[in-house]
């Protein structure tokens, strides 16, 4: 299973919740450049763009498709924040 987390809390339940065991994406409105460099779940794969915002259900099916590349056949659980 892979993750694909759109906020910073959703970020921080993924790492949670895979506890090191599955990959876990995100855009890059989750978490700065600064603390991904610092950032000690090496299980983290960050998008240089953000998804969520007006556009998001193209930017979504964007990074399903790149995540899907990386991790054919894997299922993919996205975040869901109402408030996005």
């Amino acid at each position: 299973m892979v993750y694909l987390a759109l906020t910073p809390e959703g970020l921080l339940e993924a790492i949670s919740a895979s506890n090191g065991m599955s990959p876990i994406w995100c855009g890059a409105e989750a978490i700065s450049e600064e603390d991904f460099s610092r950032l000690a779940a090496k299980d983290v794969t960050r998008f240089q763009h953000t998804i969520s915002g007006p556009e998001q259900p193209a930017a979504i099916a964007d990074a399903l498709a790149t995540i899907r590349e990386h991790h054919p056949g894997h299922r993919v659980w996205v975040e869901h924040a109402p408030a996005l």
